[in-house]
């Protein structure tokens, strides 16, 4: 899988669109039942994983000092900027490390990926492994910053460095899953990730939705590719 993933890169590399933002024609209504998804299966997953959320807050405080939900800005479809949440899995003000870390990444491009990450906290490891920290992202589909199922949202230091192959990832409402959630998290490079982006932003339905949704459950179950 990962072999064809980069061939398709090196393929589409060689052709690659003018440096502009160019959505995908979609019928209007895909819009609506998308919408209509994040709405009904966010509601329900909120209300569910609030006790999980709960007592994972109260964790992080008792192993580490600070607000236990992170809040960070990222970027949305079209460029729009918004406040990103989710529960924090390393000490307090480690992402002020960011560029100090890169170099340390297992990831070439823009994106910071590090293994056994240095700055985790005692349950940071634990709820990557088991996406927990990624439950408060459900309020962002609520309030309309992402969706259930698209590109994962970006920092604005990382997008400064796109081409315009991985901008095309900005046409498309972001998500907490998508292709490359389900098929490796992590352990996907950079380029396969932006490949993965460009295949949803080029084949995306809502029921593709449900089916990545689907997909996701237990590749999150198994851990793959988490850290």
């Amino acid at each position: 899988m990962r072999t064809s993933y980069a061939n398709e890169v090196q393929t589409r590399s060689a052709a690659r669109p003018p440096a502009t933002l160019r959505a995908r024609s979609v019928p209007r209504s895909w819009f609506f039942w998308k919408r209509a998804i994040d709405l009904v299966i966010g509601s329900v997953a909120s209300i569910a994983v609030l006790p999980i959320v709960a007592v994972a807050a109260l964790a992080i405080v008792a192993v580490s000092p600070g607000n236990p939900i992170f809040v960070q800005e990222r970027v949305g479809k079209d460029g729009r900027r918004f406040k990103f949440y989710k529960l924090r899995t390393m000490y307090n003000g480690a992402h002020l490390e960011h560029e100090r870390m890169r170099r340390h990444s297992d990831v070439p491009g823009p994106v910071l990926k590090v293994k056994n990450d240095p700055r985790l906290h005692a349950l940071g490891g634990f709820l990557r492994r088991t996406s927990i920290d990624e439950l408060p992202q459900l309020w962002n589909v609520l309030k309309g910053d992402m969706s259930l199922v698209g590109p994962r949202p970006a920092l604005p230091s990382e997008v400064e460095h796109y081409d315009a192959f991985a901008m095309r990832r900005l046409t498309v409402q972001q998500g907490i899953t998508c292709y490359w959630q389900a098929n490796g998290r992590s352990s996907v490079t950079f380029d396969e990730w932006m490949a993965l982006d460009n295949k949803y932003v080029d084949e995306w339905t809502p029921l593709g939705d449900l089916a990545i949704l689907l997909k996701t459950i237990p590749a999150v179950v198994r851990g793959d590719g988490a850290h």
